[in-house]
């Protein structure tokens, strides 16, 4: 791994590295926030996957984590958001393509080659962060809109994996609203059943491991009922009894002044059931 940047923040290390990705084809970016204490021991990772049109610096950048971070003791792991590069397909389109990837394992072409950033999240990147840095098997993932999907789904999908998923207006219902419509469609084909994998309210019918779901969204959130629709989610927990905090946020929006907000909150969360697992 290249680190290609390298800022004192908070006591730690706010670091950019990039390296080859085996599993997407081509070379990538990631954040990683070492605190102050990774200087004596390992430490949990949260992983963050930030929404459409992002990089990995949004969240280093916007969301003021490091703070909470260096506070509690958890190295903030931030990678970009899609395969990237010259030969990656793509689309003029801001929700489809580099900058989209929707954390699923695309199976139509073009997308098909580099489009698998599922697994790149949960294999690829953890073994690299794990054989790089001072960072423990405890992960937790989080993340905002396209994001807040990614967290969502992975951590439904690979039950034991992390200890806890936290979300910001996340795309709860993909299936059924246009922003996942339009990915699915392209990434997946046309069949709606290989949809339901990546269906944060179809996987909770069917999740065998109840691991508690905290999601903020704003209730000024100009996405709020075109694309997003928390209530959905709210019904599928409620349906199987799935433990889950919706937080219903007066007045914010779909930005990261919302997440800057209650990022604090949601690292105290993590810490806690980091340390519990």
């Amino acid at each position: 791994m290249e680190r290609i940047e390298h800022r004192a923040c908070f006591g730690g290390w706010q670091d950019v590295y990039r390296h080859r990705s085996n599993v997407l084809g081509c070379d990538m970016n990631v954040a990683v926030y070492l605190p102050p204490q990774a200087e004596a021991t390992t430490l949990p990772v949260l992983y963050w996957l930030s929404g459409l049109t992002c990089t990995e610096q949004n969240f280093i950048t916007k969301a003021g984590a490091q703070r909470y971070a260096a506070e509690h003791g958890v190295i903030l792991v931030a990678p970009d958001t899609s395969p990237r590069g010259e030969y990656v397909a793509n689309d003029p389109a801001y929700d489809l393509g580099q900058g989209a990837g929707f954390y699923l394992n695309a199976t139509q072409q073009p997308w098909a080659t580099h489009y698998r950033m599922h697994d790149y999240i949960v294999e690829e990147l953890p073994k690299l962060i794990e054989a790089h840095f001072p960072a423990s098997a405890a992960r937790a993932i989080s993340g905002h809109s396209m994001g807040g999907h990614g967290a969502l789904t992975i951590a439904l999908r690979n039950p034991g994996r992390y200890c806890s998923v936290s979300a910001f207006s996340p795309i709860v219902a993909p299936s059924e609203l246009p922003w996942g419509q339009k990915a699915f469609a392209h990434y997946l084909g046309e069949d709606r059943e290989a949809w339901r994998a990546y269906d944060t309210c179809e996987l909770i019918a069917q999740a065998s491991e109840r691991l508690p779901l905290l999601i903020d969204q704003g209730d000024a959130d100009e996405f709020l009922a075109s694309q997003l629709q928390p209530q959905r989610l709210q019904a599928a927990c409620d349906a199987v009894a799935h433990p889950l905090q919706l937080r219903l946020q007066p007045g914010y929006d779909h930005s990261y002044y919302f997440i800057a907000s209650f990022i604090g909150e949601h690292l105290a969360w993590h810490a806690h059931h980091l340390r519990a697992g």
